[in-house]
């Protein structure tokens, strides 16, 4: 079984039909799906998509380039389907939102998280350094940095803190020699699986619009550069998963 850790085909404007999608995923083996929310109003809907389908699951968060549009609203949202507080974090690769509205609300998402003793699902470009001294600032945060693509050296701080990471079809086409090297660094220990559908789409289906059966097709890259099989990176990816997540 693989398990799709990040996903929006929640979205009101996923364009695909979301019967097609679920069947799809199920014949390539992917059985439980986390979707995301990025605003108030996407971690409602993904609340309610999660309610209309078995094994799959809702994150609330706001994503730090909504969050001048507000984030305290995710407060009145409330559901067995939610099973993580995210995406939230810092993007300062685009400024969408002012870079102090984003550390604000990164804050009080953590803080939230805390209190209802959620992991969380973070969303860091290029903003380590501001990052790591908020992250630090709490204790006995669990969580996974969302398509990670940064440095080995902030991999390896990552790792330090206890984080898992969230390898999506970017490991699969990027080009750069000091990514393909950090995704080959990762542990299988703290790895996890997504797709980001719909975007991101893995090699060989570029072209093709993101969806969570994709997430296979991340799996398989892992198994061929590591050396060992589908079966192997399934099990230890979707062990990661219900752990973190706490999914049965």
């Amino acid at each position: 079984m693989l398990i799709d850790t990040h996903c929006h085909i929640h979205d009101a404007n996923y364009p695909l039909d979301i019967g097609d999608v679920l069947t799809r995923a199920h014949h390539a083996g992917v059985n439980q799906m986390i979707c995301v929310g990025t605003s108030v109003l996407s971690s409602s809907d993904a609340i309610q998509f999660a309610a209309q389908h078995e094994h799959i699951y809702a994150s609330i968060g706001v994503h730090p380039h909504d969050t001048q549009e507000g984030w305290q609203g995710i407060n009145s949202l409330s559901d067995p389907s939610i099973i993580a507080v995210g995406e939230i974090g810092l993007d300062y690769f685009y400024t969408h939102s002012p870079r102090e509205t984003q550390i604000k609300a990164l804050e009080w998402q953590i803080d939230l998280a805390m209190t209802r003793n959620l992991p969380i699902i973070f969303h860091v470009r290029e903003a380590f350094d501001d990052f790591w001294p908020i992250f630090d600032n709490f204790s006995g945060i669990r969580g996974v940095l969302h398509s990670f693509t940064d440095t080995s050296a902030n991999l390896d701080e990552a790792l330090k803190r206890g984080l898992f990471i969230g390898s999506n079809g970017i490991s699969t086409f990027t080009k750069s020699t000091e990514q393909r090297a950090m995704f080959a660094k990762i542990p299988i220990e703290n790895m996890l699986l997504e797709t980001d559908a719909p975007f991101l789409t893995p090699a060989p289906l570029r072209g093709k619009i993101n969806e969570p059966a994709f997430v296979r097709n991340v799996a398989e890259y892992h198994a061929i550069t590591r050396g060992i099989s589908l079966e192997e990176i399934a099990s230890k990816t979707s062990a990661n998963a219900r752990a973190l997540f706490a999914l049965s």
